[in-house]
């Protein structure tokens, strides 16, 4: 066979490598990426440096927890409320209102770091403030995308975010501990502040995106949370999306028990765990790389179907694996297939939701999304001292197969989901 001309061998590579026309095409999106990532590695950094600083001043392990536990609470109770909002008033101000909190408490924590006011309560106060901060912002800027791209855009522009998610969950802590141990806590702050700037930059170079109704004219009346539930019990698709990703969060998440796998399969220590906990998020990171195949896949339902059984497979077979190498494969596939179930359930999410609910299953979104790993931590650790380690991880992963099988078969409809005609 005669060889490919040159000409063609970076079209072919392109294919497969993250599709980068919503950069192209959009620059208020290019815009909102580009400020969206910077302040997100910059809100890793001080994430890693505020439990630095609290265990810096307490030498607790527990008040080093707590810090999650500031975290986690405000921002599931807000997220509802979040989404809410956002579906009531013009999303761009609220992007720039949220935003610009986020970055008044970051100067706060600058000014409390380098006047050495050594209080933890402060810490926590400000942590809990951020994700108040962070459950209004998310929803807003989710809901825009649908607004700045056309749907067969959607896809690649939910991968580049993801991707960007991944990288900055990996580069942030690592970029956060070095800036701590060269100049201080307030260095790492400061650089969140200045990384605000390109968010809002990005904002405010935003059109007015008031909420639409389905019909095409301006929201009318305040946004209730208890209509986005009803909207979504209503709406099969939708729900689904959701339950499939529970499925997998909270049935067969081995995150709580890398600790105790390490020393017990592998014989390692907390380098072990350290890799364990990365392999995922490398997954991720290289599925992010390698998306460009999404873009044309039309079949979304099927899609998340699959790539939530995959990760419920390669649970299953890393619960069956005692080589450290084998293990990490399939901790890296399962964290590949959680990035695709999300690229396509975040689609779904965008398409085929009206604008003025857009908002609120957003806010369910962030709820789930924040919520379902650490039931999921609760439900391995517990069975884990019931049974063993083995046990929960083997038993976790066959169990989101069987729930994954169940829903595909109970809601057959979902599996025929097609992008181009979207239905919630």
């Amino acid at each position: 066979m005669p060889e490919a001309p040159p000409a063609a061998r970076p079209a072919q590579r392109t294919r497969y490598l993250a599709d980068i026309t919503p950069l192209r095409r959009s620059a208020d999106f290019r815009r909102l990426w580009a400020g969206n990532t910077v302040s997100w590695v910059g809100q890793q950094m001080t994430a890693l440096a505020v439990s630095l600083q609290v265990y810096a001043i307490t030498g607790s392990t527990f008040s080093v927890g707590l810090v999650g536990l500031c975290s986690l609470v405000p921002l599931i109770a807000a997220g509802l409320y979040g989404g809410a909002v956002a579906d009531t008033v013009d999303r761009r101000t609220l992007g720039l209102a949220s935003a610009s909190g986020a970055t008044l408490l970051s100067v706060v924590l600058a000014a409390a770091a380098l006047l050495d006011l050594r209080q933890v309560w402060l810490l926590y106060t400000v942590v809990a403030l951020q994700s108040v901060c962070f459950a209004m912002n998310s929803p807003a800027r989710s809901a825009m995308i649908p607004k700045l791209l056309p749907p067969e855009q959607l896809p690649a522009a939910n991968a580049l975010t993801s991707l960007t998610t991944n990288l900055g969950l990996m580069g942030g802590p690592m970029l956060g501990g070095a800036v701590v141990g060269l100049w201080g806590f307030q260095a790492a702050y400061l650089i969140d502040v200045v990384s605000f700037a390109f968010a809002l930059y990005a904002m405010w170079r935003l059109p007015s995106m008031r909420p639409e109704k389905s019909g095409g004219g301006p929201g009318q009346g305040r946004a209730s949370v208890r209509g986005g539930l009803r909207f979504l019990v209503t709406r099969p698709n939708l729900r689904i999306t959701f339950l499939a990703d529970l499925a997998a969060m909270v049935l067969a998440q081995p995150r709580a028990l890398f600790p105790a796998i390490a020393g017990l399969w592998y014989g390692g220590d907390t380098k072990t765990v350290g890799l364990l906990v990365a392999a995922p998020a490398v997954g991720a990171v290289l599925g992010g790389l390698f998306s460009g195949w999404l873009g044309r896949i039309h079949r979304h339902g099927l899609a998340v179907l699959l790539s939530v059984g995959g990760w419920g497979a390669a649970v299953t077979v890393f619960g069956l694996s005692r080589n450290l190498w084998l293990g990490l494969l399939f901790l890296g596939l399962a964290g590949c297939a959680d990035s695709i179930s999300a690229v396509f359930r975040t689609t779904m999410l965008q398409a085929a939701t009206p604008d003025d609910m857009r908002g609120r299953l957003q806010g369910v979104f962030i709820v789930v999304v924040a919520g379902g790993p650490r039931l999921g931590d609760f439900l391995a650790g517990s069975a884990a001292d019931l049974a063993s380690p083995s046990w929960a991880v083997v038993g976790g992963g066959l169990a989101c197969l069987a729930a994954i099988a169940l829903i595909a078969v109970q809601w057959r409809g979902f599996a025929r989901y097609d992008a181009r005609s979207p239905q919630p």
